[in-house]
């Protein structure tokens, strides 16, 4: 993983922790745990999925998804 890819993992998760802030009305820890637990965020931060070039806006519906259904689910487009 090259450090720009990084770079872009952690604004992603940034992003997605405080639309779930927002969204829940749960503290910033509480919105931490749930990304960090997330099978999302395994594959965000698989360089393979190309997920970290996405918004963050599409990768929020991601864990949305997951966090609704119970399971991780990425469509091919």
């Amino acid at each position: 993983m090259t450090g720009n890819q990084q770079k872009l993992i952690e604004f992603v998760t940034a992003d997605v922790v405080s639309f779930i802030v927002d969204d829940k009305n749960v503290s910033v820890a509480e919105a931490m745990d749930i990304v960090y637990n997330s099978t999302f965020f395994g594959k965000l931060n698989d360089v393979e999925t190309g997920m970290y070039r996405e918004s963050a806006g599409y990768n929020y519906e991601l864990l949305k998804d997951e966090l609704a259904n119970g399971k991780f689910v990425q469509l091919e487009e």
